[in-house]
């Protein structure tokens, strides 16, 4: 794996920072989330500008999506980007209606988009199972994740079956979808942060000089950096099993300081609604708990490195 982004690569990353500087941002996010709804706009203007299908165009894949995933996180967007760039492209071959939503059959708590969605993907077990979604399906709930959830109102069981093995693809490719959005999500608290810190003063000096602060972001930063990486090996490989719980597990722990740290660094200001943090923050904890949360990655990580049988 290239540690240093090819000229495609530069150009679609590019090309959707200048996209996501118009339709997204944490004016857009707090905007939507008053009303608890999902950014059509921002879904459609990925969709006609070709990012939902990166993982499907001739000379790029997973590696490029998982990239696409990660900048609209950082962004803010409030839309389904993993399920439609990583994991629909990756389990069926092709593009599916938007907005699409994941689920665990068995599960019964809220779900991301659900309310929303004309898509839904479930874990099943051996098999992925897509059920087309229609209005009345899920309910809108409210929640402080700063993204809508919905709880389901379908049998899970039912819908299309996606073929044999197809579950163990999804799970694969979900795991590697969250991470993405985790590592996007990190980085811009991280951002919010670095710029409180250099603006905030005490003893005469900015906060962000004191050594100490420096240690504990310089931590964080870290984290992120191996979370991102993480996700781009396992993007490169095609999301084996392994590797994309490796992944998700890596960015899951890692979500839980940087949520701590950077609240702490921004202090009060940073647990009100009037401090940007909180978009990108709250998301966090949504992320790190999606489809079985770290303790599901690790096990599966090392289902899939002793528990196979040769």
């Amino acid at each position: 794996m290239d540690f240093e982004r090819n000229a495609d690569q530069q150009a679609i990353l590019e090309a959707v920072a200048a996209l996501l500087a118009q339709h997204a941002g944490a004016k857009r996010a707090i905007e939507l989330n008053r009303k608890s709804e999902y950014d059509l706009a921002l879904d459609a203007a990925l969709e006609a500008a070709g990012f939902q299908g990166v993982a499907l165009a001739e000379g790029t894949g997973l590696l490029e999506a998982a990239q696409v995933v990660e900048a609209v996180a950082k962004a803010g967007g409030v839309v389904g980007i993993g399920a439609a760039a990583l994991v629909a492209p990756g389990v069926t071959g092709r593009a599916l209606p938007g907005p699409i939503a994941l689920a665990r059959a068995g599960d019964t708590g809220p779900v991301r988009f659900a309310a929303q969605a004309r898509t839904l993907l479930v874990d099943a077990g051996a098999e992925a199972r897509r059920l087309t979604l229609a209005a009345g399906d899920a309910l809108p709930i409210a929640s402080n994740f700063m993204l809508p959830m919905g709880r389901l109102r379908v049998p899970l069981e039912h819908g299309e079956s996606l073929g044999r093995g197809s579950g163990v693809r999804l799970r694969n490719l979900w795991r590697l979808a969250l991470a993405a959005e985790t590592v996007g999500t990190m980085a811009a608290c991280l951002d919010v942060t670095l710029e409180y810190v250099k603006r905030r003063r005490q003893f005469g000096r900015a906060i962000g000089s004191f050594q100490a602060v420096q240690h504990r972001l310089a931590q964080c930063a870290v984290l992120v950096e191996g979370s991102r990486w993480l996700v781009y090996e396992a993007a490169s490989q095609d999301a084996p099993e392994e590797a994309a719980a490796t992944a998700a597990a890596h960015a899951s722990a890692a979500a839980s300081l940087v949520f701590a740290e950077t609240h702490q660094f921004t202090g009060a200001m940073g647990f009100t609604r009037e401090h940007d943090l909180h978009v990108w923050s709250m998301r966090l904890q949504a992320l790190r708990l999606e489809a079985g949360g770290v303790a599901g990655h690790r096990r599966a990580v090392a289902e899939a490195r002793w528990a196979r049988e040769p």
